[in-house]
């Protein structure tokens, strides 16, 4: 019958002698700095916008600019729909409703896997801390989908409707929509979740670096305990 130890370990890998924890304190220190200091990050992250849209317009010659953050989008949201509502687009206010009203939940889950991948000795980590290394890929594969589908499902009865074909704006870099001409960003936020996804990369390495040769040394003991003594 396996016991609860067993268990144990199976779950979260092998204990740690406290004598080799002792004498090479830091390569089991780092794994755990790297992916901590990674899920403060992502917190700090949400604090600031991820992506900016500037629009250059005739109607209004200073620009317009949005800023998306994590659960929000801010600036002058109401004006470019103002213009956006003349090629029939829907209001931005429409994209990623669900995506903003779980996005701080969804980032505690993230860190809470996260810390959990602190304590798991095994290659568990590795799926405890994917979220998070694909937490800026997954905020950018969203944002692209919601301009694809405002770009390509436009309202025909707009009054401009007739003169612009179906498009897709742009994440990164300049685009031109009939007299309009935009220029997004990846900004502070987003680059601070890409390092903090690095620096999970970082940790996975030290972590298997870490705990592998103590994992190999208990399948090895299992082995040999597994082998029958022969008789004399």
């Amino acid at each position: 019958m396996t016991s609860l130890a067993e268990i144990k370990e199976r779950a979260f890998g092998p204990r740690v002698p406290r004598e080799e924890i002792f004498r090479d304190p830091l390569r089991f220190l780092l794994p755990t700095i790297f992916i901590g200091v990674a899920g403060i990050l992502l917190i700090i992250s949400t604090f600031f916008p991820y992506w900016t849209l500037e629009m250059q317009a005739p109607q209004f010659p200073k620009g317009l600019e949005i800023q998306v953050y994590v659960d929000e989008m801010v600036g002058d949201v109401h004006e470019i729909d103002g213009l956006n509502h003349y090629i029939g687009m829907r209001p931005l206010s429409e994209a990623g409703q669900l995506e903003r009203s779980l996005s701080i939940i969804m980032v505690g889950v993230v860190i809470g896997l996260l810390v959990g991948a602190v304590y798991v000795h095994n290659p568990c980590a590795l799926i405890l801390t994917w979220p998070a290394v694909l937490w800026p890929a997954i905020f950018l594969g969203d944002l692209f989908f919601w301009m694809w589908n405002f770009g390509t499902h436009l309202d025909e009865g707009a009054a401009f409707s007739n003169i612009i074909d179906p498009f897709t704006p742009p994440i990164i870099g300049q685009g031109t929509v009939a007299q309009f001409h935009t220029n997004a960003v990846w900004d502070t936020g987003l680059l601070i979740a890409f390092g903090a996804s690095g620096l999970v990369i970082v940790g996975l390495i030290l972590h298997r670096r870490a705990y592998k040769p103590l994992l190999d040394r208990v399948k090895a003991e299992r082995a040999a305990e597994a082998i029958p003594v022969a008789e004399a």
